[in-house]
């Protein structure tokens, strides 16, 4: 399956409110490599930036003038993230905004365009209880190298988020790797038939400090040592 890491930023926090994406941002992997395909471009809004938002993403109201609409780009997002799982740190903020966008140009709501939509932030969050888990949080944790984040950048962002992604999910290779293993049934064991074992029996020194442990441990368990029941001749 394909998956598409993607990002948004936008004129503030609440599309119910009427506010806008700005910038929007994605890049596609597949079997776990990036394919250099991506998909980026700013949106004129068409109404004002919020300047707590301004001060996250340093993107101006004046920049956006001649940009293309979102309306004008939809088509192409769309045939961009077909049938793909869908990644997204914080997933229910782009999202919601995503919807809103899709609503306003008259399109299903994203779930209907996509095959998935997966949470990084849900996924951290579940590996890192209590901890910080944003994006620059991540990356200092997985030593992936976010110096040129300055500020929020939508493409930026998506590009790592598939590296943090790629770290966080890197046991799954190894998991996959003894699910293919073969069955010790499947191995041929016809050179072991002359194989001869080496036996090194335990010291006298050593037969007196298990002696010991086994003492200390029947006391402790008020005579519950069942090593002790069980051979006692070898004790």
């Amino acid at each position: 399956m394909r998956q598409i890491f993607i990002d948004t930023e936008t004129t503030g926090l609440e599309p119910k409110l009427g506010h806008r994406i700005i910038e929007i941002g994605a890049v596609e992997m597949m079997s776990r490599r990036l394919t250099g395909r991506r998909f980026h471009h700013y949106l004129n809004p068409e109404r004002e930036i919020e300047e707590g938002a301004l001060q996250v993403h340093g993107i101006t109201s004046e920049f956006l003038l001649d940009k293309r609409r979102f309306a004008d780009v939809v088509h192409e997002l769309l045939e961009f993230i077909d049938g793909a799982e869908l990644i997204m740190h914080n997933a229910a903020f782009d999202v919601a905004f995503l919807d809103h966008e899709l609503g306003l140009a008259s399109l299903p709501a994203l779930c209907e365009c996509c095959h998935s939509v997966t949470d990084t932030l849900k996924m951290a969050k579940e590996l890192f209880p209590g901890k910080r888990n944003s994006l620059d949080a991540l990356c200092e944790r997985y030593e992936v190298d976010n110096s040129r984040r300055a500020l929020h950048g939508a493409l930026l962002d998506a590009e790592l988020l598939a590296e943090v992604y790629l770290a966080m999910t890197r046991g799954q290779e190894s998991l996959l790797m003894e699910l293919e293993a073969p069955s010790p049934l499947d191995l041929d064991i016809s050179s072991l038939h002359d194989l001869q074992l080496v036996v090194l029996p335990a010291s006298a020194e050593e037969l007196e400090a298990h002696a010991r442990q086994l003492e200390m441990i029947e006391k402790e368990s008020k005579g519950k040592c069942l090593w002790m029941r069980l051979i006692p001749a070898e004790v």
